[in-house]
């Protein structure tokens, strides 16, 4: 009985040991093929970024008005590409709106340029102010050198109002900016209040007090409303750009209007119950699932003044 013993003993460790390289080798292939599935995946992820909104860097800085600060908004890629296309479109057409103070050139130019990056871009602001593209204006990019004058009156828009644009209500603003400053460049709301409980912070109305909140850093984007959200204007919603002081800046706004760009203006003397009901935004559907024919009606379905942005999906037709 031992010997047998014995010789099974011996048998089975044999079978073990003769069988070990091939549970290695099958072991060590499919670490290779995930580490090689992984590295792919990083590669892809690369190549096609991920278009969407990531809400752990957006941060509300303000209710009066209403104020959101998203950290890391653009890539450094996209910061530069809408760089070059400024440069590249100013070189092209010989802008007159670029204009050369004290040495030092400030180039003021609405970017007509649409491709690839630039379509993406304007999907995330979609995406993240629940804003339709068609109410968005282009691209308005700029490029200012200091030291500014403190005394000149300085915005996110140039010299136009920051209230209405041709006749038309500004329902929203978006600040990106392209490049870090030295000093200066940064907004402020006079008009901000932080509420009853605490008294008005200056950072919003002093360009002397600095704070990593205000401080224009690349990539960053800050989102403002000029209206209620009745529509109404909201008169804290009046800002300022601080003067560069050191440094030069780049920066780029896209302003939202209250109506869509290119709505014809003989809509609403249209008599067909057919072409009045109808959906101006491709998100309406989204946005009526989310509540906003309640929350925002006269965004969403219109007034006597106002043709509806989403009258069909809030079922108003």
């Amino acid at each position: 009985m031992n010997k047998k013993k014995k010789t099974t003993i011996f048998l089975v460790v044999v079978l073990l040991f003769t069988s070990f390289p091939c549970f290695s080798t099958a072991t060590q292939s499919r670490k290779e093929l995930r580490v090689k599935e992984v590295v792919n995946a990083i590669q892809l992820s690369r190549v096609v970024p991920p278009n969407t909104i990531d809400p752990s860097r957006v941060t509300h800085l303000s209710w009066r008005p209403r104020v959101f600060l998203y950290n890391r908004f653009l890539s450094d890629e996209e910061c530069q590409h809408l760089i070059s296309l400024a440069n590249d479109d100013n070189k092209s057409s010989g802008n007159s709106s670029a204009k050369v103070m004290e040495g030092a050139t400030n180039l003021d130019i609405s970017l007509e340029i649409k491709d690839e990056i630039t379509s993406k871009i304007e999907e995330r602001i979609s995406a993240w102010t629940f804003l339709p593209k068609g109410n968005g204006k282009p691209f308005h990019i700029h490029h200012h050198v200091g030291p500014e004058e403190a005394k000149e009156n300085h915005n996110y828009l140039g010299n136009t109002s920051t209230q209405q644009q041709n006749g038309e209500s500004v329902m929203a603003t978006v600040v990106m900016y392209l490049s870090n400053v030295t000093q200066g460049g940064q907004i402020i709301f006079p008009k901000a209040e932080s509420g009853s409980s605490r008294p008005k912070d200056k950072v919003w109305s002093d360009c002397t007090m600095n704070s990593p909140i205000t401080k224009p850093i690349k990539g960053n984007a800050l989102l403002f409303f000029n209206l209620h959200p009745n529509t109404s204007l909201d008169p804290m919603s009046l800002h300022a750009r601080c003067p560069i002081t050191e440094g030069d800046m780049w920066w780029t706004t896209k302003i939202f209007m209250v109506k869509p760009i290119n709505q014809p203006k003989s809509v609403a003397l249209k008599t067909s119950s057919d072409d009045l009901c109808t959906d101006e935004d491709d998100n309406c559907q989204q946005w009526a699932a989310f509540g906003e024919c309640e929350r925002n009606p006269i965004f969403m379905v219109g007034t006597a003044d106002y043709y509806g942005t989403c009258r069909r999906s809030c079922n108003v037709c």
